[in-house]
């Protein structure tokens, strides 16, 4: 076991842990943060999706050593009162069916629209292309974050 300095949802914590511990269960288990889901468990189908950094990474696959001193924002540090551009539009689109994979979806989208906040269609749908949803919500995902995309410019 080892001490690790993180700093998740711009809170410092320290958690004692092992070194190849995925930063999914240090959230989940450790940390209290069940937003970030476990799914397929090897970095395949994006439920575990959050950012590193702002760039979007799957947690179930990543140790928590090689973390380091990176940000690390989950579904629930994504906004303080569920109103970042993706949510709403998540809201708007009404894209959930069962939700398991709706926490990757978001933060995958979010990820991909900062840094590119005008996509086209197929971008979009490229963009998205690696986050499973087995309720097949394909279309309402690629209209949300396009919506979303709208309310960002």
């Amino acid at each position: 076991m080892a001490n690790y300095k993180i700093q998740v949802n711009n809170k410092n914590y320290e958690v004692d842990v092992d070194s190849d511990t995925p930063l999914l269960w240090v959230l989940r288990d450790n940390l209290g943060l069940v937003g970030t889901k476990y799914s397929c468990g090897i970095s395949q189908c994006g439920a575990c999706t959050v950012h590193l950094n702002d760039a979007a990474v799957r947690s179930c696959g990543l140790p928590i050593a090689s973390v380091g001193d990176a940000k690390i924002t989950t579904i629930e540090g994504l906004s303080d009162s569920g109103d970042h551009p993706v949510q709403q539009a998540w809201k708007e689109v009404d894209v959930a069916q069962c939700g398991y994979c709706q926490a990757g979806q978001i933060m995958t989208a979010a990820a991909m629209l900062k840094n590119n906040p005008s996509p086209s269609e197929e971008e979009v749908i490229e963009g998205m292309n690696a986050n499973l949803c087995r309720c097949g919500t394909y279309h309402r995902i690629k209209e949300a974050v396009l919506l979303a995309s709208s309310k960002i410019k």
